[in-house]
C-alpha cells in the first residue's frame, strides 16, 4: 500500500469510493433514506467540483494499492479530520489507521495540538480504538433527514506523538523527559 498526497486526477475515484462506501458499508447502521440523504447520486457531479477544491486546500492523502485508490482522508488547517473513507472491499486492513496517523503527523507539523472529527455510527468504534474521546452525540440534518453521529477529539494524541518524537530524538537521557512521558503517555499504546 502506498500513502501519497492527493492529486487532482484522484477526484473521480475518490467521489466514486465515497458513494460506494456510504451505500454499502454504512447501510448496516443507517436506513436507505438516510444513506440517500448523506450521499445523493444526483450530487455526484457537483461533489467532484466542490471536493476537488476543498481536498486541494486541505492536507489530503490517498491510499493506493497497485493503482487502485482504496482510501482517502483530509485535514483542515484548523485540525478537523474532515473526511475518512476506505473502499468497501478493503475494510479492516489498517488503511484508515494509516491515513489518520499520517494526518496526525501533518497536524504536528502545522503546530496543532489536537485533531477533532465527526464520525458516523459505523466509524465510532474505529475512533474509540485510536483513543479519541466522544465529546457528544448529535443529530445532523441532510436534505431534511436526520442522521446520528458523534463529535470526537483527542487533545493529547497529537501532543503525545510530539513529546514522544522529541524525547526519542534526544535519546530520553534526562529525568524530566522520562517523567513527562510517564505522565502523558502509556508506551504500550504505541
Amino acid at each position: 500500500m502506498e500513502i501519497r498526497k492527493f492529486k487532482d486526477t484522484d477526484i473521480n475515484p475518490i467521489v466514486s469510493l465515497f458513494y460506494d462506501t456510504v451505500h454499502t458499508v454504512n447501510k448496516r447502521d443507517y436506513s436507505q433514506e438516510q444513506l440517500n440523504a448523506w450521499a445523493p447520486k444526483e450530487e455526484e457531479i457537483l461533489k467532484r467540483e466542490t471536493w476537488k477544491d476543498s481536498l486541494s486546500q486541505n492536507v489530503t492523502y490517498v491510499a493506493d494499492i497497485k493503482g487502485t485508490l482504496v482510501g482517502f482522508s483530509d485535514l483542515t488547517p484548523y485540525g478537523r479530520l474532515n473526511r475518512l473513507y476506505v473502499h468497501k472491499d478493503y475494510q479492516g486492513q489498517g488503511i484508515a489507521a494509516a491515513l489518520v496517523n499520517i494526518l496526525e503527523v501533518e497536524a504536528r507539523g502545522l503546530g496543532l495540538l489536537e485533531v477533532d472529527t465527526e464520525a458516523s455510527i459505523t466509524a465510532k468504534p474505529f475512533f474509540e480504538r485510536l483513543g479519541y474521546r466522544i465529546i457528544q452525540s448529535q443529530l445532523v440534518e441532510r436534505k431534511g433527514v436526520r442522521l446520528a453521529n458523534w463529535k470526537f477529539d483527542d487533545p493529547y494524541r497529537v501532543l503525545r506523538r510530539m513529546v514522544l518524537g522529541s524525547c526519542f530524538l534526544t535519546m530520553i537521557t534526562t529525568f524530566h523527559c522520562t517523567l513527562y512521558i510517564r505522565k502523558w503517555v502509556n508506551l504500550a499504546d504505541f
